[in-house]
């Protein structure tokens, strides 16, 4: 039994086309029809071109959109992109080594980032830039502070929900801490920060920033054992950068106001 296939109107075409679309759930691919359409049968593209560009679109979006809300997903405090960093300002940085990072090797092999510098020396900017990027090549990525890391897993301990709030930053592929070392933990919040680190020890990336040579760690982590551990678990593998003493923004604003004169 044959089933009979009648030629679709113009009109009747474009309905079926953005009914399909809404069903089959391709937002892109119903926008970009009717344009589409139009350039296939003025520029002649076969039908295999016409399908091929409507369904590489949809792709793309499909993929930028992931990025969008993976990006979203890691609460950065401020959208930073490593082509906004001014290496002239900040010598210590070397423009190599963040190009190479931003490939996210270190972070397919689990390995650690340490940025330790004087405050505003860019060591915040350059977590985040890493860690956007990170996320737009399909990695999950969640950014904190130490401090709110510490307080969230002080009420998860008293909601009895540690456990579950522990699993939950170590199923993401790069964890970022960022302000670590700039307030003294007591033993409880250090110890439940060591629980994180160990939950990704050699599995997934960490990156911290921190105001602190790792010497002068103990005036965070008051307990020479916890603090002598956590070093090690941020240490190993890691590239360590250290972004120096004088602080980038002010660096920036000398450079902007030498440039315009003033």
């Amino acid at each position: 039994m044959t089933t009979a296939h009648h030629a679709l109107t113009a009109q009747a075409s474009d309905a079926a086309i953005d009914t399909a679309c809404r069903l089959l759930r391709l937002p892109t691919m119903r926008a970009q029809a009717a344009d589409t359409i139009a350039r296939a049968e003025r520029e002649g593209l076969s039908y295999a071109g016409f399908l091929a560009e409507l369904l590489m679109a949809e792709c793309e979006d499909r993929d930028r959109r992931r990025a969008e809300r993976r990006i979203r997903a890691a609460h950065f405090p401020r959208e930073k992109s490593l082509r906004e960093f001014d290496y002239r300002v900040n010598p210590h940085v070397d423009p190599a080594v963040i190009h190479n990072l931003a490939t996210c090797e270190w972070i397919a092999k689990g390995y650690p980032l340490c940025l330790i510098g004087d405050s505003g020396t860019g060591k915040s900017h350059l977590l985040i830039g890493l860690g956007t990027a990170a996320a737009m090549a399909g990695y999950r990525v969640r950014y904190t502070t130490a401090a709110a890391l510490v307080n969230e897993l002080v009420e998860a301990a008293d909601d009895k929900q540690l456990g579950k709030t522990i699993a939950r930053y170590g199923r993401v592929d790069l964890l970022e801490i960022d302000e670590l070392g700039y307030l003294e933990l007591d033993r409880r919040g250090a110890e439940m920060l060591f629980q994180v680190l160990t939950e990704r020890e050699e599995k997934s990336s960490i990156a911290i920033a921190s105001n602190e040579a790792f010497t002068g760690w103990s005036r965070t982590f008051t307990d020479p054992r916890l603090c002598a551990a956590i070093v090690d678990r941020l240490t190993f593998n890691a590239t360590l950068i250290e972004t120096g003493t004088e602080s980038y923004r002010l660096a920036r604003s000398k450079a902007k106001q030498n440039g315009t004169g003033k």
